[in-house]
């Protein structure tokens, strides 16, 4: 075969590969893009474990209520069934810990983790009390610094609540979210304030709520009002915040001066065979009550001490 011919045919061969490896990869591009629509469109209905669809049902349920608002006016982002299972994992390692390290008694670890969880659950609220309203009342000074920037600026309520939403994160983003859609659908804007003032009872929001319906009815300047508001409540949070920083040390004691006899007896229950023995007894049990007593006292009065409210 002449060499020319080989050439060509060479070329040829060469010429179609690229042309084929170019269709190829178009053509994965394009499979690749019509999936991606498929998708958005039909979005995949992923399946769901065993544990979590019980979990959904629970959380879905009249009984999980109670607890999810509990939750959320703690600020805990968990749902109500992970919460449970946290308890549960909480339970399991309480047992590996008392029975397995500590070496207590069998029958008084079944009596002490149920106990345990349960004082963690209340304590765990009280520490944790209204502290969602604490984090929506600390975006309270930049909702009324962009809402007198818009009302400044030209716009009305109801756009400046729509700006609100989309600038400001939660928890306060996500309640005017709920607020400027309520809007949208013909709610109006004293009804859906009101709506809100429910869940939000603390001082410095009905204030704010106050100021912005009177100033709807009357008039008046409202950025002014509004700037007035924000560097009043910016001040309220500084103050707040000094306090906190000064009775950081007394809070972290009425938690640490609870928790080390618990911790000392165990441990040395762990080193010196029975020591908890004695406890059993009717004696024991007396000064083990006066004990915890004393503990639970000493805890109550330390933060009482360091609430302050401004």
């Amino acid at each position: 075969m002449p060499l020319m011919t080989v050439s060509i045919l060479y070329s040829l061969a060469v010429l179609f590969l690229l042309w084929g490896l170019y269709f190829l990869l178009g053509y994965r591009n394009q499979k690749k893009e019509w999936k991606q629509k498929v998708n958005t469109w039909y979005p995949e209905q992923k399946r769901k474990s065993s544990i979590s669809v019980v979990g959904d049902k629970f959380d879905q349920s009249e009984t999980a209520k109670p607890l999810a608002l509990k939750l959320q006016s703690s600020n805990i982002a968990l749902l109500p069934s992970e919460y449970l299972g946290v308890h549960i994992l909480g339970a399991l390692v309480l047992l590996v810990l008392l029975f397995n390290i500590f070496k207590l008694p069998l029958n008084l670890v079944l009596l002490l983790i149920p106990g345990i969880l349960l004082a963690s659950h209340f304590l765990l609220f009280y520490l944790r009390k209204n502290k969602y309203e604490e984090r929506f009342n600390s975006q309270l000074a930049d909702i009324c610094r962009l809402l007198g920037n818009g009302a400044r600026s030209g716009l009305t309520i109801n756009q400046g609540i729509e700006m609100v939403a989309r600038e400001v994160s939660a928890p306060a983003g996500e309640e005017f979210k709920r607020l400027a859609n309520e809007l949208k659908l013909g709610v109006p804007l004293e009804v859906a304030l009101r709506s809100i003032q429910q869940r939000n009872k603390s001082r410095e929001f009905q204030l704010f709520i106050a100021t912005i319906l009177i100033q709807k009815k009357t008039g008046g300047n409202l950025a002014t009002t509004l700037d007035s508001m924000s560097n009043t409540l910016e001040d309220r949070k500084v103050l707040n915040q000094t306090i906190k920083t000064m009775t950081s040390e007394q809070r972290y004691i009425s938690i640490l001066v609870p928790a080390m006899p618990i911790f000392i007896v165990l441990m040395m229950n762990n080193i010196i065979e029975g020591f908890t023995d004695s406890l059993r007894t009717v004696p024991g049990m007396i000064i083990l009550v006066l004990f915890l007593s004393g503990i639970v006292l000493s805890f109550f009065l330390i933060r009482k001490i360091t609430n302050i409210k401004v």
